[in-house]
């Protein structure tokens, strides 16, 4: 994972603390709360994890030119788990992953009862 990069938390300032490191590290863990609200973001390469900026100021690619992805979820704690408020929905495309899973079938929304209501309903109509 490219180390400069980082999810955040989220509140009146977009990007503001905590910000949540993607590596096993040794900063404080800090405990979450709900209404809490926080992104992660983590860039994850096939080779090496030094990064090159390009002039537009928001494309990153490893210098070593491996493949990498980076994908960003924002995520509410609730009393009884977690949300991602950037879930799929009905129009959404089903990928690959999502269908063939050995570990998690079908689209994640969060771990609170709510989130896991809407993805059974959400995986019932996406997937069949």
């Amino acid at each position: 994972t490219v180390k400069s990069f980082c999810g955040h938390g989220v509140g009146s300032v977009f990007h503001t603390n905590p910000n949540i490191l993607h590596y096993r590290n040794s900063e404080p863990a800090g405990k979450m709360a709900p209404g809490h609200t926080f992104t992660i973001e983590p860039m994850i390469c096939e080779g090496e994890s030094s990064y090159l900026m390009w002039p537009d100021d928001w494309t990153a690619t490893t210098k070593d030119g491996g493949r990498s992805a980076q994908f960003e979820h924002t995520l509410l704690i609730t009393p009884d788990g977690a949300e991602a408020l950037t879930g799929k929905i009905e129009t959404s495309p089903v990928q690959f992953w999502e269908r063939e899973s050995q570990v998690h079938n079908g689209v994640w929304l969060g771990t609170s009862a709510a989130a896991n209501e809407r993805g059974a309903a959400l995986n019932s109509s996406l997937l069949g």
